[in-house]
């Protein structure tokens, strides 16, 4: 745990020597720490090291290890894959963004839930951009009509959009779908009304890639922490 404050340091020199090269720089990038999986006590220690923003997948995983984060912190994300039935669980955690809203009919769920109690949430629209099955998502060709639905919702403030790139040992397999996305994004946000800024879209493999193609929010996780322990106690 002693290498996640260098880690950090590491990874934000990084952004910045790719934000010069691509003509960005000074440009705000949102940096997400992934903490699935890692215990409290690394969130903390990214927490004090300059992190700000951190993500879980999990709303169960999130619930257990958020009252104990001892340190402050200016986002909460979730940025996994939200099932209908842990909306509300979700909800309570008071999440900064949710990443991964990709159907209409969870976005009506999120919704209906949100009206209860008179609250609105700001989230991203998940794009399945590579048309995979094992990804959630909407499908990239569906991908405008369904922004503009899921925008209809009055509870719902959608801030951007958010993909996961292709699992490939190679990053570069992911360009052209981050090219793609960030196509559709400023198309989006050519019509949309201001508040439509945030291009989640870059994990630990393959951020160089997706910074290079645009994204200004990376959710990182390994490059910080390490490998994950998925037998650990979260």
């Amino acid at each position: 745990m002693q290498d996640i404050k260098k880690n950090i340091q590491k990874i934000r020199a990084e952004i910045a020597a790719e934000l010069k090269k691509s003509g960005r720089e000074g440009e705000d990038i949102t940096l997400v720490a992934v903490t699935k999986t890692h215990p409290v006590e690394a969130i903390d220690i990214a927490l004090s090291g300059g992190i700000s923003h951190f993500g879980e997948n999990k709303v169960q995983e999130a619930v257990r290890k958020m009252p104990m984060i001892s340190q402050p912190y200016d986002g909460f994300h979730f940025i996994g894959h939200l099932q209908s039935n842990k909306i509300n669980q979700l909800l309570a955690l008071k999440p900064l963004l949710i990443h991964s809203i990709g159907s209409l009919h969870l976005a009506n769920k999120l919704h209906r839930a949100l009206g209860r109690t008179n609250r609105s949430q700001e989230i991203l629209i998940q794009v399945n951009v590579t048309a995979e099955e094992s990804k959630s998502g909407v499908s990239f060709a569906n991908a405008r009509e369904m922004i503009y639905k899921i925008a209809g919702f009055s509870t719902l403030y959608v801030r951007g959009l958010m993909t996961i790139g292709k699992l490939d040992p190679d990053p570069e397999v992911s360009r052209p779908y981050f090219k793609q996305l960030k196509a559709l994004f400023d198309e989006i946000r050519q019509n949309s009304p201001e508040g439509f800024d945030y291009l989640s879209m870059g994990m630990s493999h393959d951020w160089q890639i997706a910074l290079q193609e645009g994204s200004n929010m990376l959710r990182i996780g390994s490059a910080i922490f390490g490998k994950r322990d998925y037998g650990a106690k979260q």
